[in-house]
């Protein structure tokens, strides 16, 4: 989606920060560093929370924690909590999360395949602020 698409006709170029916020918080969400392989890891199947955590590696509880109840205040994640003892509490995509990480998996992917010219081009960054 263009700016131009978002801001209304009586809205200065200007005033597009303003305009843009949610939207920008959404992605901040969905491309966060832990929201993305959240995003992916979901599209495989449900999980419970440790689960997901040993899936994901590296991801304190607390980081975990707050990243799927922002996914899923955003739409993209559903809760599933089941009145059992011990507490079960299932992960899933909503059909909006699905969206969401089918978008992110193909940046996901395009970065996997592309990771040896970003190597080469950080290289020759790297050599040319040397040089100076």
């Amino acid at each position: 989606m263009a700016v131009s698409d978002v801001v209304s006709a009586t809205t200065s170029k200007y005033d597009i920060g303003e305009q843009m916020c949610p939207y920008r918080l959404v992605l901040e969400h969905v491309t966060s560093r832990w929201g993305v392989l959240v995003l992916i890891e979901l599209m495989e199947r449900p999980y419970r929370f440790s689960e997901l955590r040993r899936a994901i590696g590296r991801v304190s509880e607390k980081m975990l924690t707050q990243t799927l109840q922002t996914l899923e205040r955003d739409g993209l994640i559903h809760r599933d909590a089941q009145p059992v003892i011990p507490p079960r509490v299932d992960y899933s995509l909503t059909d909006l999360g699905r969206e969401a990480a089918e978008q992110v998996r193909g940046l996901a992917l395009w970065t996997k395949d592309r990771m040896g010219d970003v190597q080469k081009a950080r290289v020759a960054y790297d050599a040319r602020k040397s040089g100076s």
